[in-house]
Formats: C-alpha cells, sequence, structure tokens
C-alpha cells in the first residue's frame, strides 16, 4: 500500500491539502507529521496516521518519515537561517527513511529568484536534488491571502499603500495551491518536476480595481517610494523586524520577481485557477 506524508499538517496550508487528499485517497494512505499531535486529534479521528515531528528535533523526523513512499515537506515559518536549518533536517531525515518522492512547496522562480526570501528555497531544492530521491517541486508564487492586512485596511477606509510600481504577482487562493499540492502527492508522473504555480500576473491596481468592485468601494491607491512604504509601515504600527522583509517583498514586485508566466497550476488543477475576482470575494467575505 501507497503511504504519503504531510508535514505541517495543521498549519494553513497543510489542512487544506489534507482535506483535499481526504476526497482522493483513504485515510488508511494518510499520515502526517505534526509538532503537536494534539492539534491533530480530528484527523486521527478520521483515521489519518498521526505522527510527532519536530523539524528543530531531527531524531523525531526518522520515526515520523519511516516506511513513507510519498512526502511532501511544506516551508516552515521563520527567518531564513531557521528555516534552512529545518528544511536541512526534514530533507536529510527523508533521505534516512528512504523515502520513494519528495514534493516540497517553494517560490517563484526559486532557482534564479532575486527576492532574499527565495534563498530558503533554492537551498531546500539544491539539497532535495543532492539526495537523488525523485522530486517535485511547487513553486507557488504568491497567496491572495497575504493580502488580508492591507484589504483589511480598505475596508476601513485608507487607501492600499504600495511601492510595487507597475510589477505583477499571481496571486492565487491557499485553497488552489493546497489542490495542486495534493494532486501532485497522490498523482503519478510526476517525478523530477518543476512547477511554476500562480494565478494571472496582474498589477497592484488591477487587483485594488477588482477590490474596489467586489466591495463597492472607491480605493484610491499611493504609489510611493521604498522609504515612504516603510514610514507608512511604521506608523501603522508594523514591529520593526517586519518592515525590511515588506519593502523587499515590494521591490521585488517592482522587479518583476513574480512576473512568471505559467499555466502549470491550472494545468495540476485540472481547472481554470480561481478567477480573480471570485478569489477576493470569496477572501472578502471570510473577514465579515
Amino acid at each position: 500500500m501507497m503511504k504519503m506524508l504531510v508535514t505541517g499538517a495543521t498549519g494553513k496550508l497543510g489542512a487544506l491539502v489534507v482535506e483535499q487528499l481526504l476526497k482522493t485517497v483513504p485515510a488508511s494512505q494518510l499520515a502526517v507529521s505534526v509538532r503537536n499531535p494534539e492539534k491533530a486529534e480530528a484527523l486521527r479521528a478520521l483515521g489519518v496516521d498521526v505522527r510527532q515531528g519536530d523539524f528543530d528535533r531531527p531524531e523525531t523526523l526518522d520515526s515520523a518519515f519511516a516506511g513513507i513512499d510519498r512526502l511532501l515537506i511544506i516551508s516552515a515559518d521563520g527567518d531564513n537561517e531557521t528555516r534552512i536549518r529545518q528544511h536541512t533536517s526534514a530533507v536529510d531525515a527523508a533521505k534516512r527513511a528512504n523515502v520513494g518522492f519528495i514534493a516540497y512547496t517553494s517560490a517563484a522562480n526559486a532557482g534564479e529568484s532575486k527576492l532574499f526570501l527565495a534563498e530558503v528555497h533554492r537551498v531546500t531544492e539544491e539539497a532535495i536534488i543532492r539526495t537523488g530521491i525523485p522530486y517535485s517541486f511547487l513553486r507557488n508564487n504568491w497567496y491572495l491571502e497575504n493580502e488580508i492586512g492591507s484589504i483589511q485596511g480598505v475596508l476601513a477606509g485608507a487607501p492600499w499603500v504600495t511601492s510595487a510600481g507597475n510589477g505583477k504577482t499571481g496571486w492565487a487562493l491557499r485553497q488552489d495551491y493546497a489542490e495542486a499540492a495534493a494532486a501532485v502527492l497522490a498523482g503519478t508522473g510526476h517525478e523530477n518536476t518543476i512547477y511554476e504555480l500562480s494565478g494571472k500576473l496582474i498589477t497592484q491596481d488591477e487587483l485594488v480595481s477588482v477590490i474596489g468592485e467586489v466591495t463597492g468601494k472607491e480605493v484610491p491607491v499611493q504609489h510611493v517610494d521604498d522609504a515612504a512604504y516603510a514610514e507608512i509601515m511604521k506608523g501603522a504600527g508594523v514591529p520593526e523586524f517586519v518592515i525590511p522583509i515588506l519593502v523587499g517583498i515590494q521591490q521585488g514586485i517592482r522587479e518583476g520577481v513574480l512576473e512568471i508566466e505559467s499555466n502549470d497550476l491550472e494545468k495540476l488543477l485540472g481547472r481554470p485557477v480561481t478567477p480573480i475576482r471570485e478569489a477576493l470575494t470569496q477572501v472578502i467575505s471570510g473577514l465579515s
């Protein structure tokens, strides 16, 4: 029997991936590796094999990954150094466990991207390739849900502030990325593939005009430079250490780091990516 495992299965993306897998494969074929197994009681009740695995304690990963044929490593949270250490531990453990296939949630154009966040993914992809294990890199472009803070600001009457200029982003719903990951983990023919997963590429202005349509509000867009953007974020109470990250993202988008043309997402979904208007309607109705 083919056994597959999802790491970080209680996280936002992981939970959606598992939910999707349960629609297509028997629970008995599915295992999850989580830091706190008590948070996964609902999955255990459904017959999923819940295992304790902590990327900070590599020895726990040996038992977590034992007997697993197909593994989905969902990228962890934290600063670059922490994530690189954690991901490397997971990849090393997968090799020790003789896992047959590794899917990994990466980032747009990770191999060449200038976005500072991409370093983690580049290093992890290289580590996976070095194991010699067949792989699939799921290079998720940008989650529409990343914009919830800005959308809430707009709903409260604030302008949309950006220093990304006319740079384009391939926003898509977390649900679409989750379904694609589930399709690769449970599917066949994905050995040694790299998928650039994204929605239709649009600018900040285009996104905001659809937010305006969905909310029935006139949303002004304030185009500023990076320094002004940083000041505005500071004024909005964004923690000091987060500001350079946000500025780096705006700068990256402006320079085209997310402007990767691809229809891989709809190919994996077997349907069109959720259109941006419908996607924003879902996100915004979830806020009320």
